[in-house]
């Protein structure tokens, strides 16, 4: 018998969690193993920001923070979003955070009463749903298709909204699928009405077109963001939320007794990344690049379906339909059969189902022994 609270049970297993820790137990035995499932950079936290957390820890900057974070660090998140798409906030309306999820979490708490709905894509990411949830919302999935770039229209979200909708959510660059809402759709899609919140973690992390703030449209929003994609910072744990400034006291009251504060070494760290760092996330943005181009070409080539090339964030979502219906099963056999990580569409939702997403943040070298492994393995297939 499971035990734990109804709420406890009732949120999902993170698959790619699944397949990662069936490739961990595999390698454990001696199996080499290619990770294209797991959405974390794998170059190593730039040194000028590293230099800057070692520094805080050498002159003891090692103490509990203000509740919404270093003044300097939030000084900071205000001055990039001035100058990388022409919006102002305080510093007042940002809380530095443990990671996004926290922020996440704090967010739908702050605006979700029970029973009230959200409105997200799906796909989506796998864990958007159990956070609305667990704050007592319910989610409210839109179809998005990959003719259309997987991009939410506003007309199909117009259709969903009732009475109860209290928010839309979005997340551009998107997981699982790369591709970025257009300025337009994001324009209107503000001007539907409803709170709108926007996950932004992948900014800076797109390689055609440029990336839009959900602040440019509207300031009826919240903005989740941090520092663990685009900088490579995955195990400093720093994110941040940005917020109207009405629901400021509510959230920092909520980060005061869930959380404290962010850790002080990490914060030092963030300000570098802010400040310093830009040249060392032109260059991952670089290679990145020239990893999602071979990975496209070579999934073609294999005879996975790309309708839209994606251009952000470091996924490929891939149709892969004419080999299964079943994503979890194949993601799995693949797996044990060709030793390659694979994330199955399902976990992203219903409408994922058939899809396989991508990872190339990893190396050029194991993106090709892992795309050569995947093509022997669908040809026996």
């Amino acid at each position: 018998m499971e035990c734990g609270s109804r709420r406890s049970r009732e949120v999902t297993p993170f698959i790619v969690m699944d397949v990662l820790e069936r490739a961990q137990e595999m390698q454990r035995a001696g199996v080499h193993v290619i990770h294209l499932e797991v959405g974390e950079p794998d170059f190593d936290t730039p040194s000028v920001i590293t230099a800057a957390g070692m520094a805080a820890l050498t002159h003891g900057d090692t103490h509990y923070t203000h509740s919404l974070g270093k003044h300097d660090l939030r000084q900071a998140i205000a001055d990039h979003y001035r100058e990388t798409y022409g919006v102002s906030f305080s510093p007042d309306q940002v809380v530095v955070t443990c990671g996004t999820s926290p922020a996440m979490l704090m967010a739908f708490a702050a605006i979700l009463e029970p029973g009230d709905e959200v409105i997200i894509s799906d796909p989506h990411y796998a864990c958007y749903p159990n956070f609305i949830r667990f704050a007592g919302g319910v989610p409210v999935k839109v179809p998005v298709f990959e003719d259309d770039a997987f991009q939410l229209t506003p007309q199909a979200i117009a259709a969903k909204i009732t009475p109860k909708t209290r928010a839309i959510f979005i997340n551009s660059p998107a997981n699982p699928t790369g591709t970025l809402l257009s300025p337009e759709r994001m324009k209107d899609i503000a001007a539907l009405g409803p709170m709108v919140v926007s996950d932004e973690i992948y900014h800076g992390l797109v390689y055609e077109g440029k990336e839009h703030s959900i602040l440019e449209f509207t300031d009826n929003a919240f903005v989740l963001n941090g520092f663990s994609k685009a900088f490579a910072m995955t195990g400093w744990r720093l994110g941040y939320l940005v917020a109207p400034k009405s629901y400021m006291r509510a959230i920092q009251c909520m980060h005061q007794n869930f959380f404290i504060s962010a850790p002080a070494m990490a914060q030092a760290a963030g300000i570098a990344a802010l400040t310093q760092a830009g040249p060392d996330v032109a260059r991952m943005r670089g290679i990145y690049d020239q990893r999602r181009r071979f990975m496209i070409q070579r999934l073609k080539e294999i005879g996975l379906g790309i309708a839209t090339e994606p251009t952000g964030a470091f996924y490929v979502f891939a149709n892969a339909k004419r080999f299964s219906h079943d994503s979890f099963r194949l993601a799995f056999d693949i797996l044990e059969n060709a030793h390659v990580g694979v994330t199955p569409g399902v976990d992203f939702g219903e409408n994922g189902e058939g899809f396989l997403r991508f990872s190339y943040a990893n190396s050029l070298e194991n993106i090709a022994e892992g795309m050569d492994r995947l093509e022997k393995y669908l040809k026996n297939l």
